[in-house]
């Protein structure tokens, strides 16, 4: 079942970065970690150093999620840090998308695509049969903590639609709000990958074991 989680780097206590991560490591399949420049989202998080000391204490694939203006300039530095798959903004690769997702290849590593709330998948329809992972964003950019947007259940099903009438071979991941109130609707709808973050885990005890336990315990109660 831990296949079914991924863990937003972001929220972690970054005094106990190392104690942490090999905690997570047995509960959890997949790590996010969002870049964030300041200007496409008003927020700085983390970088490719942070990749770098990340992937010395990690077990799991690393999805790298770009939140940058400019997603060109990030994507040989996160590949050289550690990367296992570089997620790119929809919004952020118009006039570039194939150059980009052809740079990934080359480099190796799993292709990812991050649609925005807002965004359309149509926006993203002559290359999604280039990705391995599409993040639906299920709040705006930028913060932790935001309210989920119910309007996003349509676009996880039309995801999961396409992906099985088109033979598309990419798994569809959710990012923004995913907890126990939430964990039913996104799986049903058609989500494979749930990202964690404050609400979903960190919250819910101090104690990064204990708040493990209790994910996996709503998340059955919540699926039954």
């Amino acid at each position: 079942m831990k296949e079914k989680f991924a863990v937003s780097l972001m929220c972690m206590d970054f005094l106990k970065v190392g104690e942490q991560l090999n905690i997570l490591n047995d509960w959890v399949g997949m790590y996010h970690v969002d870049i964030m420049d300041g200007h496409y989202c008003k927020n700085i998080t983390l970088s490719p150093d942070l990749v770098k000391s990340f992937k010395k204490v990690s077990k799991l694939p690393l999805d790298v999620h770009l939140m940058t203006t400019n997603p060109e300039d990030w994507i040989d530095p996160v590949a050289e840090a550690g990367a296992d798959i570089i997620s790119l903004h929809a919004e952020t690769i118009n006039g570039q998308a194939f150059r980009l997702y052809n740079r990934i290849e080359k480099l190796g590593l799993k292709a990812g695509l991050v649609l925005n709330p807002a965004t359309p998948l149509s926006e993203a329809a002559h290359y999604l049969n280039r990705i391995d992972l599409l993040t639906i964003m299920t709040v705006d950019v930028g913060f932790a903590g935001q309210p989920f947007i119910e309007e996003m259940l349509d676009k996880i099903r039309e995801a999961k639609r396409i992906r099985e009438e088109k033979g598309y071979h990419y798994q569809i991941q959710i990012d923004g709000s995913c907890k126990a109130s939430t964990f039913k609707k996104l799986t049903e709808a058609g989500a494979d990958i749930l990202i964690l973050g404050s609400s979903g885990l960190f919250g819910l005890d101090k104690d990064l074991k204990t708040a493990c336990a209790k994910m996996t315990e709503s998340y059955k109660a919540a699926l039954g």
